[in-house]
C-alpha cells in the first residue's frame, strides 16, 4: 500500500481529531475483547488542549486525517514517560506504532538527559505488548487495577539504540 504518512508535532487545533481517534481506539479494543466494561479514555477537549502545550504530542497524518498519536514528557528524574499511543484500526498493520514511538523517543532525548523510557498497557493488549517488545521495552511490573483490568508496565534504557546509526 503506497501510503505517505507524515509524523509531526500536534497543535491545539488537532485536539478534536485526536480525541476522536482516542475514542475509536477504545471502541476497537472493547470490540476486540468483547468487553464493553473496558474504561474509555475519559478526557475533555480542554484537558487535551492543555496537554498539547505541556507535553510533546506527535500525530501521524495521512493527508488531512490524523491516523495515529502518542505523547510524552521527561520527568525531573530523567525518565521519559510515554502514553496514549493510539493508531487507527485500519493502520495497525503498517508499522505506524513503532514509527511514532521512535519519533517520540528521539524528541524526548533532545530535551536533555533521559535515562530510560516507561509506558504501560493492558495485559490483554497483545499487539501492544509485541510492539513494545520489538522496540526494546521489557516488562517491569504488573498491577491488577480491578477485576477486569491488569496493567503491564514496561521500561527500556535510553542507552538502548533506537536504530543503527552510521
Amino acid at each position: 500500500m503506497g501510503m505517505s504518512v507524515n509524523i509531526t508535532t500536534a497543535g491545539t487545533d488537532d485536539a478534536e481529531q485526536i480525541l476522536k481517534l482516542q475514542y475509536l481506539g477504545y471502541q476497537s479494543e472493547a470490540e476486540l475483547y468483547g468487553d464493553w466494561a473496558i474504561e474509555p479514555l475519559t478526557q475533555t477537549l480542554e484537558s487535551l488542549r492543555a496537554e498539547l502545550t505541556e507535553q510533546h504530542v506527535l500525530v501521524a497524518r495521512l493527508g488531512d486525517e490524523i491516523v495515529g498519536t502518542v505523547r510524552g514528557h521527561v520527568g525531573l528524574d530523567g525518565v521519559g514517560r510515554i502514553g496514549r499511543l493510539v493508531v487507527h484500526p485500519r493502520m495497525q498493520r503498517h508499522g505506524l506504532g513503532g514509527r511514532l514511538l521512535e519519533a517520540l523517543e528521539q524528541l524526548l532525548a533532545e530535551d536533555g538527559a533521559v535515562t530510560s523510557y516507561r509506558l504501560f498497557t493492558g495485559h490483554r493488549s497483545l499487539g501492544n505488548l509485541r510492539l513494545y517488545a520489538r522496540q526494546g521495552y521489557r516488562q517491569t511490573t504488573v498491577e491488577q487495577v480491578s477485576g477486569r483490568l491488569t496493567l503491564v508496565y514496561l521500561e527500556k534504557s535510553a542507552a538502548t539504540p533506537l536504530a543503527a546509526t552510521a
